[in-house]
């Protein structure tokens, strides 16, 4: 009774993603990618922007350093437009023969491209955040002590390790394909 029943559910599943397919799932993995990236780039850089505009208010000498430190949450989402570059050429959508595509592209290795594509996605999405808030304490640094900026700056430099690595396992992955 059991075994039916899981070849039921999984016949459902399965017919379930065979009517979605597998270049959708390819598509929403890529989309993912750049997307959440971007997301997390114009949060990262809205948060280190408005810390930005309060020191240039008082001193807009430092208006050089403060656009450093504020484009560094910016680069997550170039990661993920290489990723999604990346993945659509993979799968044959930048002058390949679409009908084909479709009926080659199936629901697994769809789900596989989705899973390429994820590490940037949720990567660029967390780490653009995050390198945001600690730009917008290294502009901090900046106002009070302009000598030290560069300790911000390398602080920031450690958040974008991660956001490369996110970059390094889908491309890695990516070029199985």
């Amino acid at each position: 009774m059991i075994d039916t029943t899981l070849a039921l559910e999984a016949t459902q599943l399965g017919t379930l993603f065979g009517g979605f397919g597998g270049l959708a799932l390819a598509l929403l993995g890529a989309g993912l990618a750049v997307g959440l990236s971007c997301v997390g780039s114009a949060k990262g850089t809205g948060i280190a922007g408005e810390a930005g505009t309060g020191l240039l208010s008082e001193d807009p000498s430092k208006s050089g350093k403060v656009m450093v430190l504020q484009l560094l949450p910016g680069t997550q989402g170039l990661y993920g437009m290489v990723v999604w570059f990346f993945a659509i050429n993979s799968m044959g959508l930048l002058g390949g023969d679409f009908s084909a595509l479709l009926s080659e592209m199936t629901v697994s290795k769809g789900m596989a491209y989705f899973a390429a594509c994820m590490p940037m996605a949720l990567g660029g999405l967390l780490s653009a955040i995050a390198q945001g808030r600690v730009a917008a304490g290294s502009i901090n640094i900046l106002a009070k002590k302009p000598d030290d900026w560069s300790k911000g700056l390398i602080l920031c430099g450690i958040v974008e390790f991660y956001a490369i690595l996110s970059l390094l396992a889908s491309m890695l992955m990516l070029l199985q394909f």
